[in-house]
């Protein structure tokens, strides 16, 4: 493995160094805390704008820390999204698509058949070739069948979920979500792990604290750097909130939600400071895919900026200046490079990885011209490069759903925009300048020259992308009801295992 080689290399070079010095061995690479939250958007913070107020620990963590307002996420859905992050590849190169309907978006329910491919290499398997301990906490939502788990992709701890909190299910035609701890299958949703859907009230987000806590105490005594991806799901409905912050949020509960992320984040920080190892622990906070969607067009499921522009936040005391903003375009796969950058370890060079190094711009301040691609399911819709975005293909859901109330831009209607039909514009796409239009209501005319010259910077660089790309085997196509979890916790201790019921193989019929 060729991050593996160099890492050993890198080290091996540093201690040589110190041993012909006669010093003490270099210190220790930083520990990463990547905080990923679950349909969080851009306009859920303080920082950024909203009017509540109700997010001082992020908002202090952005005052000391760096603030992204330009930062994408890979897709407008959870799965794919999560796979770019601990791949640094888009996700349709990793089969983190559908090909059962042109610009469909899909994901990993509990009946899928697909999940993260073997020969994905994963953030959590190359850190360890720089002595990382890693741990997943929370939502996994990469395949939920046992070869697919994050034990087998590289982490060495998991408590969690491979699933989102829906539910609760008759466990006769579909069972309750499992939660794990690391292989072992702990409880499920809504039984050991309760979700009252009339209240809201849920100690989940409670105990993924406890557990992110314990573990960094632990590593910390062991001396031994850390990888935490703390992945909680409390802002993914059906929201909920443990009960002290039940009822606090001006925003009903999706803001109780909210503000305990927020608290619980602040808790973590200042463990890192009270344990002395705020300066040696970079942390970056940032979502999934769309939510509140602040001044920009649409959420989830669409690539309008509502859907994949998300908030981020860089932290690391003594090394990233406090109170800065980077306009740099940066991506949730940067993340993957820039973990493996302070790992002292380069990417895999034997496939394309489409995460950028986000140090230069952190601690240096250097922009890296570089396009942001918007894709849903197999299609390529949008791109941006610089101020100028390019919709290839625009819709936001079906006349049909919509119709049924399921709308993805509430409140908001951009004529020629947002469609309810897939409408293309590959010949002439509709081009806006977000610096003035950050809310794609004003396309520039095709006749003016500010529209010639960003499409002539535009065209080769979709063209070189899409001659380039090499999709991975479809991941997310076919369903089987009988590869569903029914397993009850310790079914392999007392041999008592459920058997589905009869099923037969599906094609997936992905109604967004």
């Amino acid at each position: 493995m060729a991050a593996v080689a160099v890492a050993t290399r890198w080290w091996l070079l540093l201690m040589l160094s110190a041993a012909e010095l006669g010093v003490a061995p270099a210190p220790q690479p930083p520990n990463i805390l990547l905080l990923l939250m679950d349909d969080m958007g851009w306009g859920d913070l303080g920082v950024y704008g909203e009017p509540s107020r109700e997010t001082p620990n992020l908002d202090r963590m952005a005052a000391e820390g760096m603030l992204f307002p330009n930062f994408y996420t890979a897709n407008p859905l959870c799965s794919p999204s999560r796979a770019a992050l601990l791949t640094g590849r888009l996700p349709i190169r990793s089969g983190f698509y559908t090909t059962n309907g042109h610009a469909r978006n899909a994901y990993t329910p509990q009946e899928i058949v697909g999940g993260i491919p073997d020969s994905e290499l994963l953030l959590p398997a190359l850190l360890k070739g720089a002595g990382y301990a890693s741990k997943i906490v929370g939502k996994w939502h990469l395949g939920h069948r046992p070869q697919f788990h994050p034990l087998k992709h590289g982490f060495d701890e998991w408590f969690g979920s491979p699933n989102c909190h829906f539910g609760p299910y008759d466990n006769k035609a579909r069972p309750n979500i499992p939660m794990y701890r690391d292989q072992e299958m702990v409880g499920r949703f809504y039984e050991e792990f309760p979700i009252n859907l009339k209240t809201g009230e849920a100690n989940l987000t409670q105990i993924y604290l406890q557990e992110a806590l314990e573990f960094i105490q632990r590593q910390q005594a062991a001396h031994r750097p850390f990888f935490l991806y703390w992945a909680v799901d409390a802002t993914h409905a059906p929201v909920y909130a443990s009960k002290p912050f039940l009822g606090t949020s001006q925003r009903g509960r999706y803001g109780d939600a909210i503000r305990e992320l927020d608290d619980s984040i602040g808790r973590i920080l200042r463990l890192l400071r009270d344990l002395g190892i705020a300066e040696n622990t970079f942390v970056f906070f940032t979502s999934d895919n769309g939510g509140s969607n602040g001044p920009f067009l649409c959420g989830k499921q669409t690539t309008f900026e509502g859907g994949m522009r998300e908030p981020a936040i860089a932290w690391w005391p003594g090394h990233i200046p406090a109170g800065q903003v980077s306009h740099q375009l940066g991506s949730i796969m940067d993340l993957f490079t820039t973990s493996l950058s302070l790992a002292g370890l380069e990417p895999p060079r034997d496939r394309a990885i489409d995460g950028l190094d986000l140090l230069p711009a952190m601690l240096q301040g250097r922009l890296t011209d570089r396009p942001i691609f918007y894709y849903r399911g197999n299609t390529l819709m949008a791109v941006t490069l610089g101020q100028y975005k390019a919709h290839f293909w625009t819709w936001t859901n079906s006349w049909e759903e919509f119709k049924q109330g399921i709308d993805f831009c509430p409140g908001q209607n951009v004529s020629g925009v947002t469609t309810h039909s897939q409408e293309e514009h590959t010949k002439l796409p509709l081009i806006f300048h977000l610096g003035r239009d950050p809310g794609e209501r004003f396309p520039l005319s095709i006749a003016s020259i500010e529209y010639l010259d960003a499409l002539r910077r535009i065209t080769p660089v979709v063209q070189q992308h899409q001659e380039a790309l090499v999709p991975g085997q479809p991941q997310l196509n076919v369903c089987n009801r009988a590869v569903m979890n029914w397993a009850p916790p310790g079914c392999e201790k007392l041999g008592k295992c459920l058997t589905p019921p009869e099923s037969v193989p599906e094609k997936c019929s992905w109604p967004h």
